[in-house]
């Protein structure tokens, strides 16, 4: 993989589920790598996912976290990232969750965006291709 990569909350999920195992499979091979990175949202959806779908005990997810927050970079949103969401979401269209996601992805860098819910193959600021790692 060329360039910074961003990790989206669904992708995160099938690491640590095992409802879907080839979808774990190819989740655990796009976030093996030195480069990645996630953001404090998507660790706040991640948390959200595992007790709400899931049912994890609160103590797992506090743990899972913290092995998710050491095996990553992660990007700590501010309130600069959230004004440039509100730009991403008008010019792009995406809702305004997606738009946080995309809009740290760019100001870690990145390269690829990994995500199951958006659009794949969509080019952002001609900068960052989103991939849905499942197609």
């Amino acid at each position: 993989m060329n360039g910074n990569c961003f990790i989206d909350t669904n992708i995160l999920v099938y690491c640590y589920t095992d409802d879907e195992p080839d979808k774990s499979k190819k989740a655990l091979s796009v976030t093996d790598t030195p480069n990645a990175f996630i953001s404090t949202q998507v660790l706040n959806e991640f948390a959200n996912t595992l007790r709400k779908k899931f049912d994890f005990e609160w103590n797992k997810i506090e743990l899972t976290l913290s092995e998710v927050s050491a095996g990553f970079n992660v990007y700590v949103n501010k309130p600069a990232t959230i004004e440039q969401a509100c730009r991403i979401a008008d010019k792009y269209k995406f809702s305004f969750y997606d738009s946080l996601v995309i809009t740290a992805a760019l100001l870690c860098n990145c390269t690829t965006l990994y995500s199951e819910d958006m659009q794949h193959g969509r080019l952002i600021e001609n900068k960052l291709k989103i991939v849905n790692p499942f197609m």
